[in-house]
């Protein structure tokens, strides 16, 4: 007789000795929450119910996903811990004897659901605490911070020689897959190994006499990368002109075969791994071309704009910010926003590209938390960054009766009456712990990097991040 997932497990839970299968205390609580159906929902319309093979449960995933970011482990080792422990079985709903889903299906079906799953699990976790009385929303903190990106230290010398080489990897990989087989694609990737090392032992030089050589010297080769980046991807666009005329060939012998014998696996298999590798070299020559131009512009002595800047081959929205720390005074990744109480559960976060300002982001937030917990807070708090007039103006519409947030100029001194009594200073000093609250996600929930390409991308990982830190939270005030 068919048996569900959750029959299974108990079938076999109630083989095993207790000690063996009770969960930690932590994933217990973590276990009653996500019971509840309100978090399949999201994922429903991703999925038909009549069509195609069976996925993945949503209940496995979600809570491998947990797992994943509560305890910092990557795709391969969180299916094989989940696979050695009993305990962790039960708590994905997996059986002794179910198999454990690999690891690229993990990472398929967080790009497949997006973050339209992602931030409908957040709404529903949140709605299910407010139905619970757990939110405290009377004073409410706000922050913003960098979430990096996967790149590495941006530089134009740096970019330029990676493009070279991987314009000339993809290029083989189409010639493999059968486009384009006659068109040369000449292969300059020692030349441009050979410019970037130039540059590195020419920054190596003492001496004021040194720099100064080394300076002339590192434009020169820098100019000389661009002018080869710009060559190839030249070349490159002969190739890819050939490539998509081999590909229609291809779909047209395709339908062809569709109509009398039917269609060839291996040639369907084939045409795929050159469809996906035109599309990357198209993608690969535009962002080439940006850095060349970006190059360019820099030698002539002009800075190119930060908010369209290209600072990846493989992420495109990634960005320089510049947020003033000791150490690192310019990030490279995503601007974030939090919103957190005094339990330290985060009500609202956002994540946008570049660095826009902080001020105009406060008021939506706070009106979101409004509606998704239908609390009014009494106090919000923020640093100098959100110290603009018109931004406690717009909070006190919403209902704010205080507001404490200092203002970004030196104020005049019925405003320093106001920032130097003992509540608004009190106040202050708590809105510092924002400051911690995202501390902890960096350092416990992934929120140091995020591992997901894109300004999509970084949406999904960080609303994954929040899920889980939310997750914990919210267990402890209920149990």
């Amino acid at each position: 007789m068919f048996r569900t997932r959750a029959e299974q497990v108990k079938a076999w839970e109630a083989a095993l000795p207790a000690e063996v299968v009770r969960l930690p205390e932590e994933l217990a609580r973590v276990d009653s929450l996500l019971d509840d159906p309100v978090f399949f929902a999201p994922f429903a319309p991703f999925f038909d119910p009549r069509i195609g093979r069976p996925s993945t449960p949503m209940e496995t995933y979600l809570r491998m996903m947990f797992l994943k970011f509560r305890y910092r482990l990557g795709y391969e080792s969180l299916c094989r811990e989940v696979a050695d422990s009993i305990s962790w079985r039960r708590f994905c709903r997996i059986p002794l004897d179910g198999q454990v889903p690999h690891p690229t299906t993990l990472m398929k079906l967080s790009t497949r659901c997006g973050t339209a799953a992602v931030d409908g699990c957040n709404e529903a976790l949140l709605a299910k605490a407010a139905d619970a009385k757990l939110l405290r929303t009377a004073r409410l903190r706000a922050d913003t911070t960098v979430v990096p990106a996967d790149v590495a230290y941006p530089t134009d010398s740096g970019l330029l020689a990676r493009a070279v080489r991987r314009i000339a990897a993809t290029g083989r990989r189409i010639q493999a897959a059968g486009g384009a087989t006659r068109t040369r694609l000449r292969d300059r990737s020692r030349a441009a190994g050979r410019r970037a090392h130039g540059i590195a032992a020419k920054l190596r030089l003492r001496g004021s006499a040194g720099r100064d050589e080394a300076q002339a010297t590192v434009r020169r080769i820098t100019g000389e990368l661009a002018e080869l980046a710009e060559r190839t991807a030249a070349d490159a666009e002969r190739l890819l002109t050939n490539a998509r005329r081999a590909l229609r060939r291809a779909r047209a012998t395709a339908a062809d075969l569709a109509a009398g014998s039917g269609p060839n696996a291996s040639a369907g298999r084939r045409r795929g791994r050159l469809q996906r590798a035109v599309d990357d070299l198209a993608e690969l020559l535009a962002a080439t071309r940006k850095i060349a131009a970006q190059t360019r512009q820099r030698l002539a002595g002009t800075t190119p704009d930060g908010a369209s800047r290209r600072v990846s081959l493989h992420d495109p929205d990634a960005r320089p910010i510049a947020k003033g720390r000791l150490g690192r005074p310019v990030e490279f990744g995503y601007k974030a926003q939090v919103l957190d109480n005094v339990d330290g559960v985060v009500l609202d976060h956002t994540v946008d590209q570049g660095n826009p300002p902080d001020a105009p982001q406060l008021a939506p937030a706070v009106a979101r938390v409004i509606a998704r917990t239908g609390q009014r807070p009494r106090t919000v708090t923020a640093d100098r960054g959100y110290g603009e007039a018109r931004v406690e103006d717009d909070l006190h519409d919403l209902g704010i009766r205080t507001v404490v947030i200092p203002r970004k100029s030196k104020p005049g001194k019925a405003r320093q009456t106001v920032e130097h009594r003992p509540g608004f200073r009190k106040t202050i000093k708590w809105r510092t712990g924002c400051e911690g609250r995202i501390s902890s996600l960096k350092r416990g929930y992934g929120w140091d990097r995020t591992r997901i390409d894109g300004l999509k991308g970084a949406r999904i990982w960080t609303g994954q991040a929040v899920l889980a830190h939310n997750l914990v939270k919210i267990g402890a005030l209920a149990g």
